[in-house]
Protein backbone atom coordinates (compact mmCIF):
# COMPACT_ATOMS: atom_id res chain seq x y z
CA UNK A 1 0.00 0.00 0.00
CA UNK A 2 3.03 2.38 0.98
CA UNK A 3 5.14 1.69 -2.53
CA UNK A 4 1.93 2.05 -4.57
CA UNK A 5 1.06 5.07 -2.86
CA UNK A 6 4.09 6.59 -3.56
CA UNK A 7 4.19 5.54 -7.21
CA UNK A 8 0.69 7.60 -7.54
CA UNK A 9 2.08 10.76 -5.93
CA UNK A 10 5.06 10.52 -8.59
CA UNK A 11 1.78 9.95 -11.15
CA UNK A 12 2.21 6.45 -12.03
CA UNK A 13 -1.64 5.00 -13.85
CA UNK A 14 -2.48 2.23 -12.56
CA UNK A 15 -4.21 -0.64 -14.49
CA UNK A 16 -7.57 -2.04 -13.77
CA UNK A 17 -6.04 -4.92 -11.77
CA UNK A 18 -3.68 -2.47 -10.03
CA UNK A 19 -6.64 -0.40 -8.86
CA UNK A 20 -8.75 -3.19 -8.29
CA UNK A 21 -6.16 -4.66 -5.49
CA UNK A 22 -5.42 -1.32 -4.56
CA UNK A 23 -8.91 -0.51 -3.59
CA UNK A 24 -9.58 -3.86 -2.05
CA UNK A 25 -6.16 -3.24 0.07
CA UNK A 26 -7.03 0.19 1.57
CA UNK A 27 -10.59 -0.96 2.85
CA UNK A 28 -9.23 -3.90 4.59
CA UNK A 29 -9.22 -3.50 8.32
CA UNK A 30 -5.06 -3.91 8.86
CA UNK A 31 -4.51 -0.50 6.60
CA UNK A 32 -4.24 2.24 8.52
CA UNK A 33 -6.77 5.44 8.25
CA UNK A 34 -3.94 8.01 7.15
CA UNK A 35 -3.08 5.22 4.22
CA UNK A 36 -6.26 5.56 2.87
CA UNK A 37 -6.87 9.29 3.39
CA UNK A 38 -3.78 9.61 1.46
CA UNK A 39 -5.05 7.16 -1.30
CA UNK A 40 -8.25 9.36 -1.94
CA UNK A 41 -6.21 12.75 -1.58
CA UNK A 42 -4.19 11.78 -4.47
CA UNK A 43 -6.81 11.14 -6.29
CA UNK A 44 -8.40 14.20 -5.81
CA UNK A 45 -5.48 16.20 -6.58
CA UNK A 46 -5.04 14.29 -10.05
CA UNK A 47 -7.54 12.91 -12.15
CA UNK A 48 -8.65 9.21 -12.25
CA UNK A 49 -8.26 7.16 -15.38
CA UNK A 50 -11.23 4.75 -16.73
CA UNK A 51 -8.45 1.98 -15.97
CA UNK A 52 -8.24 2.98 -12.47
CA UNK A 53 -12.58 3.97 -12.11
CA UNK A 54 -13.54 0.47 -13.19
CA UNK A 55 -10.86 -0.89 -10.95
CA UNK A 56 -12.32 0.45 -7.97
CA UNK A 57 -15.55 0.06 -8.83
CA UNK A 58 -15.07 -3.99 -9.24
CA UNK A 59 -13.21 -3.97 -6.33
CA UNK A 60 -16.26 -2.73 -4.46
CA UNK A 61 -18.85 -5.01 -6.41
CA UNK A 62 -16.22 -8.03 -4.78
CA UNK A 63 -17.01 -6.93 -1.44
CA UNK A 64 -20.74 -5.91 -1.65
CA UNK A 65 -23.41 -8.28 0.14
CA UNK A 66 -24.82 -10.52 -2.91
CA UNK A 67 -27.52 -9.47 -4.66
CA UNK A 68 -29.07 -12.20 -7.18
CA UNK A 69 -32.03 -10.70 -8.43
CA UNK A 70 -32.48 -13.88 -11.55
CA UNK A 71 -34.38 -15.01 -13.34
CA UNK A 72 -35.19 -11.29 -13.76
CA UNK A 73 -33.14 -9.05 -15.92
CA UNK A 74 -33.47 -5.87 -14.42
CA UNK A 75 -31.94 -2.15 -14.79
CA UNK A 76 -30.86 0.58 -13.09
CA UNK A 77 -31.18 4.45 -13.82
CA UNK A 78 -28.86 6.52 -10.87
CA UNK A 79 -26.83 9.29 -10.37
CA UNK A 80 -23.97 9.92 -8.87
CA UNK A 81 -25.05 12.77 -7.17
CA UNK A 82 -23.18 15.97 -6.41
CA UNK A 83 -24.36 18.46 -9.24
CA UNK A 84 -25.30 20.77 -6.79
CA UNK A 85 -28.12 21.91 -7.91
CA UNK A 86 -31.17 21.08 -6.25
CA UNK A 87 -33.54 18.97 -8.10
CA UNK A 88 -36.42 16.68 -6.52
CA UNK A 89 -36.15 12.77 -6.58
CA UNK A 90 -36.51 12.35 -10.24
CA UNK A 91 -34.32 9.01 -11.38
CA UNK A 92 -36.42 7.80 -8.24
CA UNK A 93 -39.42 8.92 -9.13
CA UNK A 94 -38.49 7.57 -12.77
CA UNK A 95 -38.10 4.07 -11.52
CA UNK A 96 -41.62 3.75 -10.31
CA UNK A 97 -42.72 4.86 -14.00
CA UNK A 98 -40.60 2.20 -15.39
CA UNK A 99 -41.91 -0.17 -13.24
CA UNK A 100 -45.30 0.74 -13.90
CA UNK A 101 -44.14 0.53 -17.94
CA UNK A 102 -43.48 -3.46 -17.17
CA UNK A 103 -39.81 -2.96 -16.47
CA UNK A 104 -38.12 -5.09 -13.92
CA UNK A 105 -36.25 -2.25 -11.65
CA UNK A 106 -33.44 -2.41 -9.15
CA UNK A 107 -32.69 0.87 -8.10
CA UNK A 108 -29.47 1.75 -6.28
CA UNK A 109 -29.47 4.72 -4.06
CA UNK A 110 -27.99 6.04 -0.55
CA UNK A 111 -29.02 8.57 2.03
CA UNK A 112 -27.97 12.34 0.47
CA UNK A 113 -24.21 13.57 0.93
CA UNK A 114 -24.54 16.54 -1.16
CA UNK A 115 -28.37 17.20 -1.75
CA UNK A 116 -30.78 17.70 1.35
CA UNK A 117 -32.90 14.56 0.35
CA UNK A 118 -31.59 11.44 -1.26
CA UNK A 119 -33.22 8.40 -2.80
CA UNK A 120 -33.04 6.33 0.31
CA UNK A 121 -34.03 9.30 2.40
CA UNK A 122 -37.51 9.74 0.20
CA UNK A 123 -37.90 6.57 -0.24
CA UNK A 124 -37.77 5.88 3.64
CA UNK A 125 -40.49 8.90 3.93
CA UNK A 126 -42.74 7.11 1.40
CA UNK A 127 -42.55 3.83 3.91
CA UNK A 128 -40.13 1.85 1.97
CA UNK A 129 -38.21 -0.74 4.46
CA UNK A 130 -34.48 -1.40 2.99
CA UNK A 131 -33.06 -5.40 3.15
CA UNK A 132 -30.70 -7.81 1.32
CA UNK A 133 -32.78 -10.79 1.58
CA UNK A 134 -33.02 -12.10 -1.65
CA UNK A 135 -36.39 -13.38 -1.12
CA UNK A 136 -37.95 -10.08 -0.35
CA UNK A 137 -36.30 -8.48 -2.93
CA UNK A 138 -37.90 -10.85 -5.08
CA UNK A 139 -40.84 -10.27 -3.92
CA UNK A 140 -40.77 -6.76 -4.46
CA UNK A 141 -39.88 -7.05 -7.85
CA UNK A 142 -42.29 -9.84 -8.66
CA UNK A 143 -45.15 -7.69 -6.85
CA UNK A 144 -44.45 -4.05 -7.69
CA UNK A 145 -41.95 -4.28 -10.51
CA UNK A 146 -39.46 -2.92 -8.25
CA UNK A 147 -36.81 -3.18 -5.72
CA UNK A 148 -34.90 -1.33 -3.88
CA UNK A 149 -30.71 -1.51 -2.94
CA UNK A 150 -30.03 0.97 -0.55
CA UNK A 151 -26.25 1.29 -0.52
CA UNK A 152 -24.67 0.80 2.91
CA UNK A 153 -26.71 -2.55 3.29
CA UNK A 154 -25.17 -3.58 0.51
CA UNK A 155 -21.30 -1.96 0.83
CA UNK A 156 -20.19 -3.11 4.49
CA UNK A 157 -16.92 -2.32 3.45
CA UNK A 158 -17.24 1.53 3.00
CA UNK A 159 -18.26 2.24 6.40
CA UNK A 160 -14.47 1.59 6.72
CA UNK A 161 -14.27 4.86 4.68
CA UNK A 162 -17.04 6.67 6.30
CA UNK A 163 -14.99 8.64 8.67
CA UNK A 164 -12.15 9.22 6.59
CA UNK A 165 -14.09 10.74 4.41
CA UNK A 166 -15.83 12.97 7.32
CA UNK A 167 -12.85 13.76 8.03
CA UNK A 168 -11.47 15.37 4.79
CA UNK A 169 -14.28 17.35 4.13
CA UNK A 170 -14.29 17.44 0.27
CA UNK A 171 -15.44 14.79 -2.24
CA UNK A 172 -13.50 12.24 -3.16
CA UNK A 173 -13.58 9.06 -5.99
CA UNK A 174 -16.42 7.35 -3.96
CA UNK A 175 -18.46 9.99 -5.03
CA UNK A 176 -18.34 9.04 -8.58
CA UNK A 177 -18.64 5.80 -8.18
CA UNK A 178 -22.09 4.95 -6.90
CA UNK A 179 -23.94 4.32 -10.07
CA UNK A 180 -21.24 1.25 -11.38
CA UNK A 181 -21.64 -0.41 -7.79
CA UNK A 182 -25.30 -1.68 -8.37
CA UNK A 183 -24.49 -5.33 -6.78
CA UNK A 184 -27.07 -6.54 -8.56
CA UNK A 185 -25.48 -5.77 -11.86
CA UNK A 186 -28.26 -4.64 -14.46
CA UNK A 187 -28.17 -5.69 -18.33
CA UNK A 188 -29.41 -1.93 -18.76
CA UNK A 189 -28.13 1.57 -16.82
CA UNK A 190 -28.78 5.15 -17.20
CA UNK A 191 -26.02 6.58 -15.27
CA UNK A 192 -26.04 10.47 -14.58
CA UNK A 193 -22.99 12.09 -13.85
CA UNK A 194 -22.23 15.44 -12.29
CA UNK A 195 -19.04 16.35 -14.85
CA UNK A 196 -18.15 16.06 -18.74
CA UNK A 197 -14.98 14.84 -18.06
CA UNK A 198 -16.68 12.16 -15.51
CA UNK A 199 -19.13 11.45 -18.50
CA UNK A 200 -16.17 10.03 -20.80
CA UNK A 201 -15.00 8.11 -18.40
CA UNK A 202 -18.17 6.36 -17.81
CA UNK A 203 -18.91 5.85 -21.17
CA UNK A 204 -15.32 4.03 -21.41
CA UNK A 205 -15.92 1.73 -18.27
CA UNK A 206 -19.58 0.65 -18.82
CA UNK A 207 -18.68 -0.12 -22.58
CA UNK A 208 -16.39 -2.47 -20.91
CA UNK A 209 -19.52 -4.30 -19.36
CA UNK A 210 -22.04 -6.74 -21.06
CA UNK A 211 -25.24 -4.65 -20.53
CA UNK A 212 -26.27 -1.63 -22.75
CA UNK A 213 -25.75 1.85 -21.37
CA UNK A 214 -26.91 5.16 -21.55
CA UNK A 215 -24.71 7.72 -19.33
CA UNK A 216 -25.65 11.70 -19.21
CA UNK A 217 -25.10 15.06 -18.14
CA UNK A 218 -27.41 18.02 -18.78
CA UNK A 219 -24.96 21.08 -20.34
CA UNK A 220 -26.08 23.11 -17.49
CA UNK A 221 -24.92 20.66 -14.70
CA UNK A 222 -27.39 18.39 -13.67
CA UNK A 223 -26.88 14.44 -13.35
CA UNK A 224 -30.16 13.92 -15.22
CA UNK A 225 -33.13 15.06 -17.91
CA UNK A 226 -34.06 18.26 -16.37
CA UNK A 227 -35.35 20.16 -19.98
CA UNK A 228 -33.46 23.06 -18.71
CA UNK A 229 -30.68 22.71 -21.20
CA UNK A 230 -29.38 20.28 -23.93
CA UNK A 231 -28.44 16.18 -22.46
CA UNK A 232 -24.87 15.32 -23.68
CA UNK A 233 -25.76 11.40 -24.21
CA UNK A 234 -23.35 8.76 -24.78
CA UNK A 235 -23.99 5.10 -25.25
CA UNK A 236 -22.61 2.00 -27.21
CA UNK A 237 -23.86 3.83 -30.22
CA UNK A 238 -21.79 6.82 -29.89
CA UNK A 239 -22.87 10.56 -28.38
CA UNK A 240 -25.39 12.56 -29.50
CA UNK A 241 -27.13 15.82 -27.95
CA UNK A 242 -30.86 16.16 -27.14
CA UNK A 243 -32.62 19.03 -26.93
CA UNK A 244 -36.30 19.28 -25.17
CA UNK A 245 -37.81 19.22 -28.83
CA UNK A 246 -36.25 15.78 -29.21
CA UNK A 247 -38.39 14.48 -26.30
CA UNK A 248 -41.46 15.84 -28.06
CA UNK A 249 -41.21 18.40 -24.50
CA UNK A 250 -41.35 22.06 -24.28
CA UNK A 251 -38.25 23.75 -21.97
CA UNK A 252 -38.56 24.02 -18.29
CA UNK A 253 -37.43 26.59 -15.60
CA UNK A 254 -34.30 25.10 -12.50
CA UNK A 255 -36.72 26.56 -9.75
CA UNK A 256 -39.98 24.37 -11.37
CA UNK A 257 -38.31 21.11 -10.50
CA UNK A 258 -36.99 22.22 -7.11
CA UNK A 259 -36.38 19.88 -3.93
CA UNK A 260 -38.71 20.19 -1.06
CA UNK A 261 -37.18 21.90 1.89
CA UNK A 262 -38.08 18.71 3.94
CA UNK A 263 -37.57 15.10 3.33
CA UNK A 264 -41.33 15.01 3.61
CA UNK A 265 -42.32 17.90 0.97
CA UNK A 266 -39.78 15.90 -1.58
CA UNK A 267 -41.31 12.52 -0.76
CA UNK A 268 -44.99 14.50 -1.07
CA UNK A 269 -43.69 15.58 -4.66
CA UNK A 270 -42.94 12.24 -5.67
CA UNK A 271 -46.40 10.78 -4.90
CA UNK A 272 -47.72 13.68 -6.35
CA UNK A 273 -46.31 13.06 -9.19
CA UNK A 274 -46.72 9.43 -9.68
CA UNK A 275 -50.51 9.91 -8.83
CA UNK A 276 -50.85 12.47 -11.52
CA UNK A 277 -51.08 15.70 -9.30
CA UNK A 278 -47.43 17.07 -10.10
CA UNK A 279 -47.01 19.74 -11.85
CA UNK A 280 -46.84 19.70 -16.03
CA UNK A 281 -42.54 20.54 -15.33
CA UNK A 282 -42.35 18.07 -12.17
CA UNK A 283 -44.13 15.21 -14.30
CA UNK A 284 -42.41 16.33 -18.19
CA UNK A 285 -38.50 15.55 -16.56
CA UNK A 286 -39.65 12.19 -14.43
CA UNK A 287 -41.61 11.00 -18.24
CA UNK A 288 -38.23 12.54 -20.00
CA UNK A 289 -36.19 10.34 -17.98
CA UNK A 290 -38.06 6.87 -17.64
CA UNK A 291 -38.66 7.66 -21.72
CA UNK A 292 -34.96 7.67 -22.48
CA UNK A 293 -34.47 5.00 -20.30
CA UNK A 294 -36.67 3.05 -22.57
CA UNK A 295 -35.96 4.49 -25.98
CA UNK A 296 -31.88 3.26 -24.93
CA UNK A 297 -32.81 -0.29 -23.25
CA UNK A 298 -35.32 -1.40 -26.08
CA UNK A 299 -34.52 -1.09 -30.36
CA UNK A 300 -37.05 0.10 -32.50
CA UNK A 301 -39.86 3.15 -31.72
CA UNK A 302 -38.77 6.47 -31.41
CA UNK A 303 -37.64 8.92 -28.24
CA UNK A 304 -41.35 10.63 -28.21
CA UNK A 305 -42.91 7.34 -28.58
CA UNK A 306 -40.90 6.08 -25.50
CA UNK A 307 -41.44 9.51 -23.47
CA UNK A 308 -45.54 8.61 -24.41
CA UNK A 309 -45.29 5.33 -22.78
CA UNK A 310 -43.38 6.68 -19.73
CA UNK A 311 -46.67 9.71 -19.61
CA UNK A 312 -49.16 6.67 -19.94
CA UNK A 313 -47.65 4.81 -17.02
CA UNK A 314 -48.36 7.64 -14.95
CA UNK A 315 -52.04 8.19 -16.17
CA UNK A 316 -52.77 5.04 -16.31
CA UNK A 317 -52.44 4.86 -12.55
CA UNK A 318 -49.77 1.75 -12.98
CA UNK A 319 -46.86 3.96 -11.51
CA UNK A 320 -48.73 4.77 -8.46
CA UNK A 321 -49.80 0.94 -8.19
CA UNK A 322 -46.38 0.18 -8.47
CA UNK A 323 -45.67 2.64 -6.00
CA UNK A 324 -48.24 0.71 -3.45
CA UNK A 325 -47.15 -2.25 -4.17
CA UNK A 326 -43.18 -1.81 -3.37
CA UNK A 327 -43.96 0.19 0.45
CA UNK A 328 -46.27 -3.29 0.68
CA UNK A 329 -43.88 -6.34 -0.22
CA UNK A 330 -40.85 -3.98 1.63
CA UNK A 331 -42.90 -4.40 4.95
CA UNK A 332 -44.09 -8.47 4.68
Amino acid sequence: MKRQLEEILDGKRLSTEEARLLMRAALDESTPPAQLAALLTAFRARAVTADELDGFAQALLELAAPADLSPHEVLDLCGTGGDGRGSFNISTTAAFVLAGAGCKVAKHGNYASSSSCGSSNVLEAIGVRFTTEREKLLQSLEEANVCFLHAPLFHPALKRAAPVRRELGFATVFNMLGPLVNPARPSFQMAGVFSRGLLRLYSAVLSRRSGSFAALISADGYDEVTLTAPVHLATRQGTRELLPEDFGLPPVQPEEIRAGKSVEESAEIVRAVLEGRGTRAQEDVVVANAGLALFCRAEGGSLKERVAEARESIRSGRAAAALQASVAASRE
